[in-house]
């Protein structure tokens, strides 16, 4: 599900979706927020928002009604600030998976958005990012456990 796909394809997809015809579902942040689905059990971040309650939207896909979930994110060495602000808003240490194949701490990391930051700018970063982003190699994965 993404921008581009028309408002009945992104309908049809989601229903297939929720009524097990499809079993994966992989979206834009366009499914972050005000979709329901039962019994969702992971939830896979390719890239970790640089605004932290977009993550909680993102996870709260699963854990739902008392259940359990995975929310698995990789994490880019730029990224990694992103990461301490979620964890800074959950109050919650994310557990950090660092020995991988694909490991890369040649990058800079990325200054935390600031509280008071305007959605317009952090468009432009992520539309930077994403074409950045089209060969890049994660450096870490972060794993939490999200219960309900």
């Amino acid at each position: 599900i993404h921008g581009n796909k028309s408002q009945p394809a992104r309908q049809r997809a989601l229903e297939n979706f929720k009524d097990g015809t499809t079993r994966i579902l992989v979206a834009t942040d366009i499914a972050a927020r005000g979709i329901d689905v039962d019994d969702v059990s992971h939830v896979i971040n390719y890239h970790l928002p640089n605004i932290p309650e977009t993550y909680v939207h993102r996870i709260g896909r699963t854990g739902r009604a008392n259940a359990s979930g995975i929310a698995l994110s990789f994490c880019a060495v730029d990224e990694r600030p992103f990461l301490r602000d979620i964890e800074k808003l959950i109050n919650q240490r994310i557990e950090v998976i660092s020995e991988h194949p694909y490991p890369d701490d040649s990058e800079e990391p990325a200054k935390p958005v600031s509280k008071g930051s305007n959605r317009s700018r952090s468009k432009t970063n992520n539309k930077n990012r994403d074409s950045r982003n089209n060969n890049r190699r994660s450096s870490s994965k972060s794993r939490s456990r999200n219960k309900r």
